[in-house]
C-alpha cells in the first residue's frame, strides 16, 4: 500500500515540474530579444525593474499600468502572458 501511495505522490509532483517547463516551450532560435519585451511592456505603461530568464520564458520583475508591482512570466516567442503574480 505504500508503494502505491508513494507511485502516486511522485506522479503527481512530476506532472506538476512538466507543466511548469511546458509553459514556454519554446526553442531558443525562435526567442525575441529581451529588450523588445521591455519596448512592448514599457508601451503598455509598465516600468520594468528587470526580465530574466526562469523556466524556458521571460520573467519580468515590473510596476504595471495600475502602479502595482508585477512578476510576469511571458513566452519568449510570442510574448503572450503565461502567468502573472501581482503584490497589493
Amino acid at each position: 500500500m505504500r508503494m502505491i501511495t508513494a507511485a502516486i505522490c511522485l506522479s503527481a509532483g512530476l506532472s506538476g515540474a512538466a507543466f511548469a517547463s511546458e509553459k514556454c516551450a519554446v526553442p531558443m532560435a525562435d526567442w525575441q530579444p529581451r529588450e523588445a519585451l521591455q519596448t512592448k511592456l514599457e508601451g503598455d505603461g509598465w516600468k520594468v525593474r528587470s526580465i530574466k530568464t526562469e523556466d524556458g520564458c521571460y520573467e519580468a520583475y515590473a510596476i504595471n499600468a495600475d502602479g502595482k508591482k508585477v512578476e510576469a512570466y511571458f513566452n519568449p516567442h510570442t510574448f503572450q502572458s503565461v502567468d502573472m503574480k501581482i503584490e497589493d
